[in-house]
């Protein structure tokens, strides 16, 4: 056979290899499968987040709002795109904010007891004792061997509060650069649930008793043309609300539930994490959330602020502005994903030459499975329980 119908060959084979992998890519650009195991894929510093929805598809949902602003007629709008809150979602944003309550407080009692462990170079995160030895601290300033540098950890390590900027008016104007020391930042699922229909004293938000109305591309809102109601000419204000408001204390941590052992707490704080997590997906879905592309910056709302302090990737290019696009779950919960240990009263530590055979969980998830819960059928392929982690004296047998 001669030399060039071998490099033929070679380069059919090649060709097909690849576009096996760019349709693989295709399908599911945002996780990488293994057969055993679905993670979110660790992106690259140049490079953007998966776009929910497909840049066709938003080009022509641009190019229809193009043709509808040059007819000059009213388009009817749907809550709450029209300023009116869905009614049917109100109760689901209570029984959100009050799980994320009580998973805060749940969470807060089992790591008295169950110790937390952080990376104080790369912010890697390990739940229990000991610490892992896995050597995959490749950051700036990292030792020579990638070897974790361990510190106690807390609640903040586990469940990372994601904040947003508080909007008074949701279909108001974005918050510009000029406002960004004056507006309130709160963690952005509460401002999803207060959008969504709940109430807190402390964080005002306008509520519309009339919708807003869509005509040639403008929106008209009769509310501040002709007011309803009489507020003897004083206006509330919308901004400078840390100087007149205290914040709430903490995030549940001291709320009392009628649980004696850390196994109640687990699975109660499993119950509301499932309960949280499910409920905003279903908010999500009518209520916009935006991301940056490049950075874990989130703003509840139809649109991103204005404020110019993207520092990541090509930020010059945009003057510092965020890349908007629309948000996951992962996005507006920071999901922080651990080592799973399978035996944690064993005491055995998880080594470096066997990270092929480890699974993964959510720090949350593996906190409340250290601690007695029964974790869900959903995490089971994370978990790689099926899988026998050999020995020290049988991993060069292994094939």
């Amino acid at each position: 056979m001669s030399y060039r119908r071998v490099g033929s060959i070679f380069n059919l084979c090649r060709n097909t290899i690849i576009s096996n992998v760019k349709e693989l890519d295709s399908v599911s650009p945002l996780y990488y499968s293994t057969g055993l195991e679905v993670l979110p894929r660790k992106l690259k510093r140049d490079e953007r987040k998966p776009m929910v929805t497909s840049v066709n598809e938003l080009k022509r949902i641009a190019r229809l709002d193009k043709q509808e602003r040059r007819v000059a007629r009213e388009v009817p709008l749907r809550a709450p795109e029209n300023g009116l809150l869905v009614k049917e979602l109100i109760s689901l944003a209570h029984q959100v904010l009050a799980s994320r309550g009580q998973l805060f407080a749940c969470v807060s009692r089992i790591s008295e007891e169950i110790p937390i462990y952080f990376c104080s170079v790369c912010s890697e995160v390990h739940v229990g004792h000991p610490p892992h030895r896995i050597r995959t601290c490749d950051v700036s300033g990292s030792q020579k061997n990638k070897e974790h540098i361990w510190q106690r950890g807390g609640v903040e390590h586990v469940l990372p509060v994601v904040e947003s900027f508080h909007l008074y008016d949701r279909l108001g104007r974005a918050v510009s650069h000029n406002e960004r020391l004056e507006v309130d930042r709160i963690p952005a699922l509460v401002e999803l649930c207060i959008q969504a229909g709940v109430d807190l004293p402390e964080y005002p938000t306008q509520r519309r008793k009339f919708p807003i109305y869509r005509v040639a591309g403008k929106l008209i809102d009769f509310e501040k043309r002709f007011p309803k109601d009489d507020l003897s000419g004083k206006d509330l204000e919308t901004s400078k609300f840390r100087e007149t408001i205290k914040k709430p204390d903490g995030d549940g941590k001291y709320l009392n539930l009628p649980y004696d052992g850390i196994k109640g707490f687990a699975m109660r704080g499993m119950e509301a994490w499932e309960s949280m997590r499910t409920g905003a997906i279903q908010l999500m879905q009518t209520y916009a959330v935006q991301t940056c592309g490049y950075c874990p910056e989130v703003q509840v709302g139809p649109k991103g602020h204005r404020v110019r302090q993207c520092q990541a990737f090509k930020h010059q290019m945009r003057d510092g502005q965020h890349a908007w696009q629309e948000a996951t779950i992962d996005d507006l919960l920071s999901t922080v994903y651990v080592w799973h240990v399978r035996n944690p009263h064993a005491g055995h530590l998880l080594i470096d030459s066997l990270k092929r055979y480890y699974g993964k969980l959510p720090a949350v998830v593996e906190l409340f499975s250290q601690a007695g819960a029964q974790v869900g059928d959903d995490y089971y392929c994370m978990m790689r329980e099926d899988i026998a982690v050999p020995g020290l004296d049988e991993e060069k047998l292994v094939v």
